[in-house]
Protein backbone atom coordinates (compact mmCIF):
# COMPACT_ATOMS: atom_id res chain seq x y z
CA UNK A 1 0.00 0.00 0.00
CA UNK A 2 1.35 3.70 -0.66
CA UNK A 3 2.38 5.86 2.02
CA UNK A 4 -0.61 7.85 3.76
CA UNK A 5 1.81 11.18 3.66
CA UNK A 6 4.69 12.65 1.57
CA UNK A 7 5.86 14.57 4.29
CA UNK A 8 9.19 15.66 5.56
CA UNK A 9 10.21 15.56 9.13
CA UNK A 10 9.57 18.68 10.77
CA UNK A 11 12.38 20.75 10.82
CA UNK A 12 13.33 20.35 14.17
CA UNK A 13 17.05 18.00 13.26
CA UNK A 14 15.42 14.88 15.33
CA UNK A 15 15.72 12.56 12.39
CA UNK A 16 17.98 12.64 9.08
CA UNK A 17 15.98 10.87 7.19
CA UNK A 18 12.66 12.17 5.58
CA UNK A 19 9.58 10.50 7.43
CA UNK A 20 6.95 9.08 4.76
CA UNK A 21 4.74 7.43 6.53
CA UNK A 22 3.88 3.97 6.12
CA UNK A 23 0.92 2.12 5.71
CA UNK A 24 0.49 -1.89 7.22
CA UNK A 25 1.43 -3.64 4.49
CA UNK A 26 0.56 -7.84 4.69
CA UNK A 27 3.55 -10.14 4.81
CA UNK A 28 3.54 -13.55 4.10
CA UNK A 29 6.93 -14.18 5.38
CA UNK A 30 6.40 -14.15 8.88
CA UNK A 31 6.13 -15.99 11.56
CA UNK A 32 3.65 -15.18 14.66
CA UNK A 33 4.90 -15.52 18.39
CA UNK A 34 3.31 -18.10 20.37
CA UNK A 35 0.11 -16.51 22.81
CA UNK A 36 2.40 -17.21 25.96
CA UNK A 37 5.15 -15.09 24.17
CA UNK A 38 3.15 -12.20 23.56
CA UNK A 39 1.65 -12.21 27.24
CA UNK A 40 5.31 -12.49 28.25
CA UNK A 41 5.91 -16.13 29.71
CA UNK A 42 7.80 -18.62 28.36
CA UNK A 43 5.04 -20.72 26.03
CA UNK A 44 6.74 -21.20 22.44
CA UNK A 45 9.96 -20.91 23.60
CA UNK A 46 12.53 -23.66 22.40
CA UNK A 47 15.77 -22.78 24.15
CA UNK A 48 18.12 -20.65 26.13
CA UNK A 49 17.75 -16.66 25.42
CA UNK A 50 19.09 -15.47 22.58
CA UNK A 51 19.33 -11.67 23.84
CA UNK A 52 22.10 -10.52 21.66
CA UNK A 53 25.26 -8.81 22.57
CA UNK A 54 28.06 -7.70 20.44
CA UNK A 55 30.10 -11.04 20.35
CA UNK A 56 26.63 -13.36 18.99
CA UNK A 57 24.74 -10.59 17.43
CA UNK A 58 21.08 -11.02 15.89
CA UNK A 59 20.93 -11.41 12.61
CA UNK A 60 17.83 -8.78 11.70
CA UNK A 61 16.37 -7.97 8.10
CA UNK A 62 19.09 -4.87 7.76
CA UNK A 63 21.88 -6.69 9.23
CA UNK A 64 23.70 -7.43 12.77
CA UNK A 65 22.06 -5.95 15.53
CA UNK A 66 24.82 -5.59 18.59
CA UNK A 67 23.82 -4.62 21.60
CA UNK A 68 26.04 -3.28 24.07
CA UNK A 69 25.81 -3.26 27.77
CA UNK A 70 26.94 -0.06 29.94
CA UNK A 71 26.36 -0.80 33.13
CA UNK A 72 25.26 2.46 35.54
CA UNK A 73 24.91 3.81 31.72
CA UNK A 74 27.71 5.81 32.54
CA UNK A 75 30.03 7.22 29.33
CA UNK A 76 32.64 9.61 28.93
CA UNK A 77 32.01 12.06 26.52
CA UNK A 78 35.32 10.82 24.21
CA UNK A 79 34.24 7.06 24.37
CA UNK A 80 30.47 8.28 22.95
CA UNK A 81 31.97 10.22 20.08
CA UNK A 82 33.98 7.01 19.00
CA UNK A 83 30.72 4.60 19.34
CA UNK A 84 28.66 7.19 16.95
CA UNK A 85 31.93 6.94 14.51
CA UNK A 86 31.70 3.21 14.99
CA UNK A 87 28.00 3.31 14.08
CA UNK A 88 28.74 4.94 10.64
CA UNK A 89 31.58 2.93 9.86
CA UNK A 90 30.10 -0.41 11.33
CA UNK A 91 26.33 0.30 10.83
CA UNK A 92 23.95 2.26 10.05
CA UNK A 93 25.27 5.31 11.20
CA UNK A 94 23.17 5.87 14.46
CA UNK A 95 23.11 4.72 17.72
CA UNK A 96 20.03 3.75 19.60
CA UNK A 97 18.91 3.73 23.40
CA UNK A 98 17.42 1.08 25.33
CA UNK A 99 14.90 0.90 28.08
CA UNK A 100 17.76 -0.82 29.98
CA UNK A 101 20.06 2.14 29.51
CA UNK A 102 22.16 0.14 27.17
CA UNK A 103 23.00 0.80 23.56
CA UNK A 104 22.10 -0.79 20.22
CA UNK A 105 23.74 -0.69 16.60
CA UNK A 106 22.07 -1.60 13.60
CA UNK A 107 23.11 -2.73 10.58
CA UNK A 108 26.15 -4.30 10.81
CA UNK A 109 27.57 -6.54 7.47
CA UNK A 110 28.61 -10.37 8.01
CA UNK A 111 31.96 -10.43 10.42
CA UNK A 112 31.48 -6.86 11.58
CA UNK A 113 30.62 -7.87 14.69
CA UNK A 114 34.52 -9.13 15.56
CA UNK A 115 36.08 -5.65 14.58
CA UNK A 116 33.31 -4.14 17.13
CA UNK A 117 34.03 -6.16 19.78
CA UNK A 118 37.47 -5.39 19.91
CA UNK A 119 37.02 -1.95 19.60
CA UNK A 120 34.73 -2.43 22.67
CA UNK A 121 37.19 -4.78 24.50
CA UNK A 122 40.07 -2.24 23.80
CA UNK A 123 37.97 0.73 25.04
CA UNK A 124 36.58 -0.89 28.29
CA UNK A 125 33.00 -1.31 27.30
CA UNK A 126 33.83 -5.48 27.35
CA UNK A 127 35.78 -6.45 29.84
CA UNK A 128 35.01 -10.09 30.03
CA UNK A 129 34.17 -11.86 26.22
CA UNK A 130 32.24 -14.67 28.70
CA UNK A 131 29.95 -12.11 30.40
CA UNK A 132 29.13 -9.98 27.53
CA UNK A 133 25.34 -10.59 27.96
CA UNK A 134 24.91 -10.77 31.20
CA UNK A 135 26.31 -6.85 32.05
CA UNK A 136 22.59 -5.60 32.85
CA UNK A 137 23.19 -3.45 35.21
CA UNK A 138 20.56 0.13 36.20
CA UNK A 139 21.40 2.63 38.70
CA UNK A 140 20.04 6.04 39.95
CA UNK A 141 21.22 8.07 37.31
CA UNK A 142 21.24 11.64 39.74
CA UNK A 143 22.62 9.46 42.32
CA UNK A 144 25.21 11.61 44.51
CA UNK A 145 24.23 14.79 42.92
CA UNK A 146 20.74 16.45 43.93
CA UNK A 147 20.88 15.05 47.18
CA UNK A 148 17.45 13.24 46.98
CA UNK A 149 18.79 9.79 47.41
CA UNK A 150 20.05 7.75 50.73
CA UNK A 151 22.85 6.40 48.98
CA UNK A 152 25.39 7.43 46.06
CA UNK A 153 25.37 3.95 44.55
CA UNK A 154 27.74 4.32 42.19
CA UNK A 155 30.97 2.97 43.63
CA UNK A 156 28.25 -0.23 44.06
CA UNK A 157 28.00 -0.23 39.90
CA UNK A 158 31.65 -0.55 39.47
CA UNK A 159 32.09 -3.20 42.18
CA UNK A 160 29.02 -5.23 40.49
CA UNK A 161 30.26 -5.16 37.40
CA UNK A 162 33.89 -6.29 38.35
CA UNK A 163 32.73 -9.19 40.64
CA UNK A 164 30.13 -10.40 38.17
CA UNK A 165 33.05 -10.50 35.21
CA UNK A 166 34.83 -12.23 37.77
CA UNK A 167 32.37 -15.14 38.32
CA UNK A 168 32.30 -17.51 35.06
CA UNK A 169 28.88 -19.25 36.63
CA UNK A 170 27.22 -15.60 36.05
CA UNK A 171 27.95 -15.80 32.59
CA UNK A 172 25.22 -18.22 32.09
CA UNK A 173 22.75 -15.66 33.15
CA UNK A 174 20.01 -14.82 30.07
CA UNK A 175 21.08 -11.79 28.25
CA UNK A 176 17.33 -10.39 29.44
CA UNK A 177 18.40 -11.14 33.53
CA UNK A 178 18.71 -7.42 35.00
CA UNK A 179 20.17 -5.94 38.25
CA UNK A 180 19.33 -2.52 39.51
CA UNK A 181 21.46 -0.38 41.89
CA UNK A 182 18.58 2.16 43.33
CA UNK A 183 19.58 5.15 45.44
CA UNK A 184 16.47 5.27 47.31
CA UNK A 185 14.06 7.05 45.28
CA UNK A 186 12.64 4.51 43.56
CA UNK A 187 13.25 5.10 40.17
CA UNK A 188 15.20 1.79 38.98
CA UNK A 189 13.50 0.15 41.38
CA UNK A 190 10.51 0.91 39.41
CA UNK A 191 11.44 -0.96 36.24
CA UNK A 192 11.45 -4.52 37.84
CA UNK A 193 14.41 -5.57 37.61
CA UNK A 194 14.92 -9.64 38.82
CA UNK A 195 17.27 -8.66 41.57
CA UNK A 196 17.58 -5.10 43.12
CA UNK A 197 19.01 -3.33 45.97
CA UNK A 198 16.95 -0.15 47.11
CA UNK A 199 18.91 2.13 49.55
CA UNK A 200 17.23 2.63 52.73
CA UNK A 201 18.46 5.41 55.88
CA UNK A 202 20.89 3.49 57.84
CA UNK A 203 23.65 2.70 55.53
CA UNK A 204 21.43 -0.42 54.44
CA UNK A 205 19.77 -1.66 51.45
CA UNK A 206 16.31 -3.85 50.97
CA UNK A 207 16.57 -6.96 48.31
CA UNK A 208 14.06 -6.51 45.76
CA UNK A 209 13.59 -9.70 43.46
CA UNK A 210 11.27 -9.30 40.04
CA UNK A 211 10.46 -6.04 41.63
CA UNK A 212 9.20 -6.89 45.00
CA UNK A 213 10.49 -6.87 48.49
CA UNK A 214 11.79 -9.94 49.94
CA UNK A 215 11.91 -8.74 53.02
CA UNK A 216 15.70 -9.08 52.93
CA UNK A 217 17.84 -6.59 54.42
CA UNK A 218 21.84 -6.39 54.19
CA UNK A 219 24.30 -3.47 54.73
CA UNK A 220 25.75 -1.54 51.83
CA UNK A 221 28.76 -3.26 52.33
CA UNK A 222 27.22 -6.39 51.26
CA UNK A 223 24.57 -5.34 48.98
CA UNK A 224 26.29 -6.56 46.00
CA UNK A 225 27.42 -9.75 47.77
CA UNK A 226 23.27 -9.58 48.39
CA UNK A 227 22.76 -9.17 44.47
CA UNK A 228 25.34 -11.64 43.14
CA UNK A 229 23.91 -14.35 45.70
CA UNK A 230 20.60 -13.83 44.33
CA UNK A 231 21.71 -14.13 40.69
CA UNK A 232 23.82 -17.84 41.65
CA UNK A 233 20.53 -18.89 42.93
CA UNK A 234 18.42 -18.26 40.48
CA UNK A 235 20.46 -20.07 38.03
CA UNK A 236 20.68 -22.85 40.25
CA UNK A 237 17.16 -23.34 40.81
CA UNK A 238 15.98 -22.78 37.53
CA UNK A 239 15.10 -26.30 35.94
CA UNK A 240 14.41 -24.65 32.46
CA UNK A 241 16.29 -22.46 30.25
CA UNK A 242 13.68 -21.05 28.62
CA UNK A 243 13.31 -19.27 32.40
CA UNK A 244 14.61 -16.10 31.50
CA UNK A 245 13.75 -14.23 34.62
CA UNK A 246 12.87 -14.90 37.84
CA UNK A 247 9.27 -13.97 38.11
CA UNK A 248 9.06 -16.96 35.46
CA UNK A 249 10.42 -18.99 38.35
CA UNK A 250 7.32 -21.64 38.99
CA UNK A 251 6.78 -20.34 42.42
CA UNK A 252 7.54 -16.60 41.61
CA UNK A 253 10.73 -14.36 42.65
CA UNK A 254 10.10 -15.09 46.37
CA UNK A 255 11.13 -18.54 46.21
CA UNK A 256 14.93 -17.84 46.48
CA UNK A 257 14.16 -16.18 50.12
CA UNK A 258 14.98 -18.65 52.11
CA UNK A 259 18.08 -19.92 50.49
CA UNK A 260 19.57 -16.57 50.39
CA UNK A 261 18.78 -16.38 53.94
CA UNK A 262 21.29 -19.29 54.00
CA UNK A 263 23.68 -18.29 51.47
CA UNK A 264 24.21 -14.77 53.04
CA UNK A 265 24.16 -15.99 56.68
CA UNK A 266 24.72 -13.44 59.60
CA UNK A 267 25.15 -10.68 57.24
CA UNK A 268 21.03 -10.55 56.33
CA UNK A 269 18.19 -9.64 58.12
CA UNK A 270 14.91 -8.87 57.96
CA UNK A 271 12.90 -4.99 57.88
CA UNK A 272 9.53 -4.18 57.53
CA UNK A 273 8.14 -3.72 53.88
CA UNK A 274 8.79 -1.35 51.79
CA UNK A 275 6.48 -0.45 48.83
CA UNK A 276 7.74 -0.44 45.11
CA UNK A 277 7.01 2.86 43.73
CA UNK A 278 5.25 2.64 40.23
CA UNK A 279 7.00 2.89 37.14
CA UNK A 280 7.59 6.23 36.06
CA UNK A 281 7.40 6.67 31.99
CA UNK A 282 9.39 9.48 31.89
CA UNK A 283 12.66 9.84 33.75
CA UNK A 284 14.00 12.99 35.06
CA UNK A 285 13.51 15.81 32.55
CA UNK A 286 15.25 19.54 32.54
CA UNK A 287 17.28 21.34 34.80
CA UNK A 288 18.60 19.24 37.89
CA UNK A 289 20.49 21.73 40.82
CA UNK A 290 23.15 19.66 42.43
CA UNK A 291 24.37 19.97 46.11
CA UNK A 292 28.02 20.98 45.24
CA UNK A 293 26.07 24.17 42.96
CA UNK A 294 26.22 22.49 39.32
CA UNK A 295 23.85 21.68 37.78
CA UNK A 296 22.45 18.70 35.80
CA UNK A 297 20.33 18.23 32.69
CA UNK A 298 18.15 15.82 31.91
CA UNK A 299 16.83 15.06 28.24
CA UNK A 300 14.68 12.36 26.12
CA UNK A 301 15.87 11.24 22.99
CA UNK A 302 13.04 10.51 20.90
CA UNK A 303 12.30 7.23 19.64
CA UNK A 304 16.41 6.64 21.63
CA UNK A 305 18.03 7.61 18.56
CA UNK A 306 21.52 9.08 18.92
CA UNK A 307 22.41 10.38 15.70
CA UNK A 308 26.38 10.84 15.05
CA UNK A 309 25.00 14.82 14.77
CA UNK A 310 23.28 14.19 18.59
CA UNK A 311 26.26 12.80 19.52
CA UNK A 312 28.33 15.49 18.86
CA UNK A 313 26.10 17.90 20.58
CA UNK A 314 26.30 15.60 23.75
CA UNK A 315 29.83 15.52 23.62
CA UNK A 316 30.51 19.01 22.70
CA UNK A 317 27.98 20.57 25.68
CA UNK A 318 29.03 17.48 28.26
CA UNK A 319 31.58 18.67 31.07
CA UNK A 320 32.94 15.21 31.18
CA UNK A 321 30.13 12.56 31.66
CA UNK A 322 27.06 11.32 29.21
CA UNK A 323 24.64 9.06 31.72
CA UNK A 324 22.30 7.35 29.35
CA UNK A 325 19.10 6.25 31.32
CA UNK A 326 16.53 3.42 30.95
CA UNK A 327 13.82 5.80 29.76
CA UNK A 328 15.69 6.56 26.83
CA UNK A 329 17.04 9.78 27.67
CA UNK A 330 20.60 11.14 28.83
CA UNK A 331 21.81 13.38 31.69
CA UNK A 332 25.05 15.97 31.27
CA UNK A 333 25.96 16.22 34.83
CA UNK A 334 28.50 19.14 36.56
CA UNK A 335 27.70 21.34 34.42
CA UNK A 336 28.70 25.01 35.46
CA UNK A 337 25.71 27.12 35.80
CA UNK A 338 26.72 29.89 33.31
CA UNK A 339 26.64 26.80 30.78
CA UNK A 340 23.24 25.90 31.23
CA UNK A 341 21.43 28.11 29.00
CA UNK A 342 23.56 27.92 26.06
CA UNK A 343 23.95 23.67 26.83
CA UNK A 344 20.11 23.81 26.51
CA UNK A 345 19.32 25.81 23.85
CA UNK A 346 22.02 23.37 21.90
CA UNK A 347 20.71 20.24 22.99
CA UNK A 348 16.83 21.54 22.27
CA UNK A 349 18.71 22.34 18.22
CA UNK A 350 19.68 18.93 18.01
CA UNK A 351 15.88 17.88 19.00
CA UNK A 352 16.03 16.30 22.17
CA UNK A 353 13.43 17.14 24.95
CA UNK A 354 14.02 19.05 27.79
CA UNK A 355 10.30 20.30 28.49
CA UNK A 356 8.62 18.04 30.98
CA UNK A 357 5.29 19.61 29.23
CA UNK A 358 6.01 18.05 25.39
CA UNK A 359 3.55 15.68 24.13
CA UNK A 360 6.40 13.58 22.74
CA UNK A 361 7.54 11.82 25.95
CA UNK A 362 6.78 8.51 26.79
CA UNK A 363 7.19 7.63 22.94
CA UNK A 364 8.41 4.74 21.98
CA UNK A 365 8.38 2.18 19.16
CA UNK A 366 10.11 -0.98 18.27
CA UNK A 367 12.68 -1.37 14.99
CA UNK A 368 9.67 -2.25 12.70
CA UNK A 369 10.21 -1.85 8.84
CA UNK A 370 13.07 -2.10 7.21
CA UNK A 371 15.26 -3.53 10.05
CA UNK A 372 12.31 -6.39 11.42
CA UNK A 373 11.13 -9.25 9.22
CA UNK A 374 8.11 -9.73 11.50
CA UNK A 375 6.69 -5.74 11.31
CA UNK A 376 4.10 -5.21 8.83
CA UNK A 377 5.18 -1.33 9.05
CA UNK A 378 7.49 1.43 9.88
CA UNK A 379 6.18 2.29 12.84
CA UNK A 380 9.29 4.38 13.44
CA UNK A 381 8.48 6.52 10.85
CA UNK A 382 4.86 6.58 11.62
CA UNK A 383 5.83 7.82 15.37
CA UNK A 384 7.99 10.20 14.48
CA UNK A 385 7.63 14.13 14.06
CA UNK A 386 5.81 14.91 10.83
CA UNK A 387 3.40 17.33 9.37
CA UNK A 388 4.06 19.33 12.41
CA UNK A 389 2.71 16.99 14.96
CA UNK A 390 4.34 15.28 17.86
CA UNK A 391 3.62 11.38 17.86
CA UNK A 392 0.98 9.95 19.63
CA UNK A 393 -0.38 13.62 19.78
CA UNK A 394 -2.94 14.96 17.38
CA UNK A 395 -2.33 18.90 17.75
CA UNK A 396 0.81 20.73 16.96
CA UNK A 397 3.30 20.47 20.01
CA UNK A 398 2.78 24.47 20.74
CA UNK A 399 -0.75 23.57 21.93
CA UNK A 400 -0.13 20.63 24.03
CA UNK A 401 2.06 22.50 25.69
CA UNK A 402 -0.64 25.09 26.97
CA UNK A 403 -1.46 22.05 29.33
CA UNK A 404 0.06 22.40 32.51
CA UNK A 405 3.22 19.81 33.26
CA UNK A 406 1.93 18.43 35.82
CA UNK A 407 -1.06 17.06 33.84
CA UNK A 408 1.56 15.65 31.27
CA UNK A 409 3.72 13.93 33.99
CA UNK A 410 0.22 11.58 33.92
CA UNK A 411 0.05 10.68 30.54
CA UNK A 412 0.39 7.16 29.93
CA UNK A 413 3.30 6.10 27.84
CA UNK A 414 2.30 5.00 23.70
CA UNK A 415 4.40 2.57 22.82
CA UNK A 416 4.44 1.70 18.58
CA UNK A 417 4.69 -2.21 17.50
CA UNK A 418 4.73 -3.31 14.11
CA UNK A 419 3.84 -6.97 15.27
CA UNK A 420 1.60 -8.76 18.01
CA UNK A 421 4.71 -9.01 19.89
CA UNK A 422 5.38 -5.48 20.89
CA UNK A 423 8.98 -5.99 21.28
CA UNK A 424 10.59 -2.94 23.32
CA UNK A 425 7.43 -1.99 25.24
CA UNK A 426 7.99 -0.29 28.40
CA UNK A 427 6.77 -2.24 31.56
CA UNK A 428 3.41 -0.93 33.23
CA UNK A 429 0.06 0.66 31.92
CA UNK A 430 1.30 1.29 28.47
CA UNK A 431 -1.26 2.69 25.16
CA UNK A 432 -0.46 0.00 22.49
CA UNK A 433 -0.12 1.20 18.88
CA UNK A 434 0.25 -1.86 17.05
CA UNK A 435 0.39 -2.68 13.29
CA UNK A 436 -1.85 -5.61 11.79
CA UNK A 437 -2.73 -7.37 8.65
CA UNK A 438 -5.66 -4.06 8.27
CA UNK A 439 -4.31 -1.20 9.37
CA UNK A 440 -3.21 -0.07 13.01
CA UNK A 441 -4.91 -1.16 16.36
CA UNK A 442 -4.97 1.29 19.31
CA UNK A 443 -5.15 -0.34 22.55
CA UNK A 444 -5.56 0.29 26.62
CA UNK A 445 -5.41 -1.93 28.96
CA UNK A 446 -6.83 -4.75 26.66
CA UNK A 447 -9.59 -2.39 25.40
CA UNK A 448 -9.66 -1.55 21.95
CA UNK A 449 -9.67 2.54 21.29
CA UNK A 450 -9.46 2.06 17.51
CA UNK A 451 -8.69 -0.02 14.65
CA UNK A 452 -7.87 0.95 11.09
CA UNK A 453 -5.68 2.69 8.45
CA UNK A 454 -5.91 6.45 8.83
CA UNK A 455 -2.17 7.77 10.61
CA UNK A 456 -4.47 11.22 11.76
CA UNK A 457 -7.11 9.27 13.40
CA UNK A 458 -4.80 7.00 14.78
CA UNK A 459 -2.50 9.56 16.35
CA UNK A 460 -5.59 11.09 17.60
CA UNK A 461 -6.80 7.91 19.42
CA UNK A 462 -3.85 7.45 20.94
CA UNK A 463 -3.38 10.95 22.52
CA UNK A 464 -6.90 10.44 24.17
CA UNK A 465 -6.21 7.35 25.09
CA UNK A 466 -3.10 8.54 27.04
CA UNK A 467 -4.70 11.05 29.02
CA UNK A 468 -5.67 10.07 32.65
CA UNK A 469 -9.62 8.56 33.25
Amino acid sequence: MRPLYGTKAAATGDYDRPVALSVVTPRTDRTDAAPGELAGGRGGRVGADRCPGTVAVHQADDGGLARIRVPGGALTRDTLVALAGWAVELGNGRLELTARGNLQLRGLAPGGEVELSARLSHCGLLPSVPHDRARNVLASPLAGRDGVGALDVRPLVAELDRRLCADLELAALPGRFLFALDDGRGDVAAQRADVAALALPGQRVALLLGGRDSGLRLPVRAAVTGLLAAATTFLRRRADQRVWRVVELPEGPLELVDELRVVLGDEVGLGPAVSVPDRDPRGPIGRVEQTDGRVALAASVPLGELTPARCQVLAAVAEREVLLTPWRGVVLPDLPPPATGLAARRLSGAGLLLDPASPSLGVSACTGRPGCAQALADVRADASVAAGRAAGTAVPPDEAGAAGAADEVRRLPVHWSGCARRCGRPAGPVVDVVAGENGYRVLRDGELRYAGTDLAEVRAAAAQARTPR
